[in-house]
């Protein structure tokens, strides 16, 4: 465990907005968590849990104890006629991680090339970009529970994943465990730190290529299937035409949620934009 006072949040936060920790921890293991929990200066202190620094935007100095996300290690944790699953660490960067599950013949995570953050911030914001989320590849996680210490591993259902939702995204009162001493239902927000993730890629792969941008590409090249390789190549050069470089100019990337209509207002559009990408909600 790795405690700095006074750090400087700057190259924390894609942004580039100066702030400074009052305490900092850099998260290098699971054992790092359980350190902070057992210390006694830093156990009763708020926390605050940072992996990229993407989806914020600092006001001031941080007075919570901030848990820097920096657990690493990617690896084939099994490979079935069905399926590679492969765990990453929640601090390994996102993009990081989906070129090298490409790299290493475990395709499936090309859709969501170029996403900022890191792979603990996944989960809790179910991630998504080109017609895929990240619900479509989860498996399980582990986290550990910030007010019990106690270690945990959760599943696609029990993470409660939503449209740019999840359980780590709601409150919940403290005592909401199970007779297991899980977490039960939602709320995760601010109780839960995530330590690995563990994602389920589909064989044989499939690519998914439901939107005009990609369908371009295909025309442009020439190409009517294209390997995953290519749809990651496609998908990086169409974000940076898009977006700026975070390193020279500070920005979140492309960040947004759709809006949810009825179905009757869905036929309405359709019916005046045949073409627009559009997706069935659960509830209909």
């Amino acid at each position: 465990m790795v405690v700095e006072k006074n750090a400087p949040l700057q190259p924390c936060n894609t942004f580039g907005i100066a702030a400074r920790a009052q305490t900092l921890v850099r998260i290098h293991a699971s054992s790092d968590v359980l350190a902070v929990l057992a210390d006694p200066q830093l156990a009763p202190a708020p926390k605050f849990v940072l992996g990229g620094g993407s989806n914020i935007i600092l006001t001031g100095d941080v007075k919570p104890v901030v848990l820097k996300m920096e657990i690493k290690g990617l690896r084939l944790v099994e490979e079935t006629p069905k399926a590679w699953i492969v765990e990453a660490g929640a601090g390994e960067a996102w993009h990081d991680c989906v070129a090298w599950t490409l790299a290493n013949g475990f395709p499936g995570l090309e859709n969501l090339a170029l996403i900022p953050g890191t792979v603990g911030a996944s989960p809790v914001q179910n991630i998504g970009a080109y017609g895929v989320e990240l619900q479509d590849r989860f498996e399980s996680l582990d986290a550990i529970d910030l007010a019990t210490g106690q270690s945990f591993t959760l599943d696609a259902a029990q993470c409660g994943f939503g449209y740019r939702d999840s359980v780590f995204k709601h409150g919940a009162p403290s005592d909401a465990l199970d007779a297991n001493g899980l977490p039960r239902g939602m709320g995760l927000q601010g109780r839960a730190v995530i330590t690995h993730v563990r994602f389920h890629l589909p064989k044989p792969w499939k690519p998914v290529l439901g939107y005009v941008d990609l369908e371009r590409r295909m025309a442009d090249e020439g190409v009517q299937q294209p390997t995953a390789q290519q749809i990651f190549n496609w998908i990086c050069e169409i974000r940076r035409a898009k977006l700026p470089e975070p390193a020279v100019v500070g920005n979140a990337g492309s960040f947004f949620k759709n809006p949810t209509v009825s179905p009757d207002q869905c036929a309405d559009i359709i019916a005046r934009e045949p073409r627009i990408v559009h997706y069935p909600m659960p509830d209909g």
